[in-house]
């Protein structure tokens, strides 16, 4: 699927009417069994004010007939022989792309109708910038109950609260300029989370980065309590060994709070108190404070899902935030035994955390010609 044929002006040129024509937007989208999804995806595309110029599908060998969804809807089809990861996956589109501006779209999110075009205005406006992404949409993509209207207003306001420059980049609706793109060089291919934070330490070394409201994404979030708890628990043991130092960059993004953290975790340490009496109020101030540390966070889920659904929020958030805790703890412990955690056998990490080569895109296109999503 394609917003421009094989006899499109290349940018920059007259395009008749007596201006230039706009840059060509590749869409590279790394897919893993979404075939529910995906087509809400691709149909957002359809309804951009800019049409992309081409609509790439990476697909990390899918069993769900979900590849085959992509090519009935006219896209670019890159097929995987093995699981690879989402980092592979991207930079086997990226380096299939013909277009001036790569946008990694992940195939669970759906663009409102202006975002293409807002991000190719802002990277115009600001020659300096080197990646433009977006924030997640206040309603789920699909609504699939209350656990996934939590993460999604979480998600929703986090980043909202963060719209700005920043070192941060998340590639989940994310624009950025091809040459921009291979000069700073692939996603490292080892990494199936915490792949965001590598790659935005590399860019933002050369190229100022801007997370904006213009840019917004529908996002299918996880609906299932296991699950989310689960996902918590495994990307939390990247925390200290690969994003530690990042967090602590001016204007970082971060979803959660040291003090929630903290405060989580009293609250449940101090629950056999309630068996002493005049220890038993300490759970209750724990609660408390675990509130305050995010005070505007509940007050923006009161205002769009009411006071009835702040008690069910709250307990979720703590349970999220001890996932978190226990995550990280984890993960420390992994990485005093095992500096390399994380990296499998020839992809191991530097001891600044990055790639042991830097190789450009355009290398990556000559090694690797298919990819994948973990």
């Amino acid at each position: 699927m394609t917003g421009s044929g094989p006899h499109a002006v290349p940018p920059g040129s007259a395009d008749g009417t007596g201006g230039a024509s706009p840059p060509r937007v590749s869409v590279v989208i790394p897919n893993y069994n979404y075939a529910k999804t995906l087509p809400l995806c691709l149909e957002s595309l359809r309804r951009q004010t800019l049409p992309p110029f081409e609509i790439i599908v990476s697909d990390d060998a899918s069993t769900d007939g979900s590849a085959d969804v992509a090519e009935r809807f006219g896209c670019r089809v890159l097929r995987a022989t093995a699981n690879q990861g989402v980092s592979a996956a991207r930079n086997a589109g990226a380096a299939a792309a013909r277009g001036d501006i790569l946008f990694f779209l992940d195939s669970d999110e759906a663009l409102s109708p202006r975002s293409l075009e807002n991000a190719v205005r802002l990277l115009a406006e600001d020659p300096g910038l080197g990646c433009v992404h977006g924030v997640i949409a206040p309603e789920p993509l699909v609504d699939d109950g209350p656990i996934e209207w939590y993460r999604t207003l979480h998600a929703h306001h986090w980043r909202l609260k963060g719209v700005g420059p920043t070192p941060t980049a998340f590639f989940a609706a994310a624009a950025v300029p091809r040459h921009v793109f291979e000069e700073v060089g692939p996603f490292h291919p080892a990494l199936r989370d915490s792949e965001d934070v590598e790659y935005s330490e590399r860019l933002s070394a050369r190229y100022r980065i801007l997370l904006t409201a213009q840019v917004e994404a529908a996002h299918d979030e996880e609906h299932r309590l296991g699950a989310m708890l689960r996902e918590q628990f495994r990307r939390a043991q990247y925390l200290l060994p690969f994003a530690a130092a990042h967090r602590r960059r001016p204007g970082a993004l971060r979803a959660n709070s040291m003090a929630g953290v903290v405060a989580a975790l009293f609250t449940v340490a101090s629950l056999p108190a309630v068996a002493v009496p005049p220890l038993a109020v300490l759970p209750l101030l724990g609660l408390v404070a675990f509130a305050c540390a995010d005070l505007p966070l509940l007050c923006f889920v009161g205002r769009r899902r009411g006071p009835g659904f702040l008690p069910l929020f709250v307990g979720l958030h703590l349970l999220v935030n001890l996932q978190i805790a226990l995550g990280a703890a984890t993960g420390w412990l992994r990485s005093k035994i095992d500096r390399d955690f994380g990296a499998p056998p020839g992809h191991r990490l530097q001891e600044d955390g990055t790639p042991p080569a830097r190789r450009t895109a355009r290398f990556a296109s000559r090694e690797r010609t298919e990819g994948g999503t973990g």
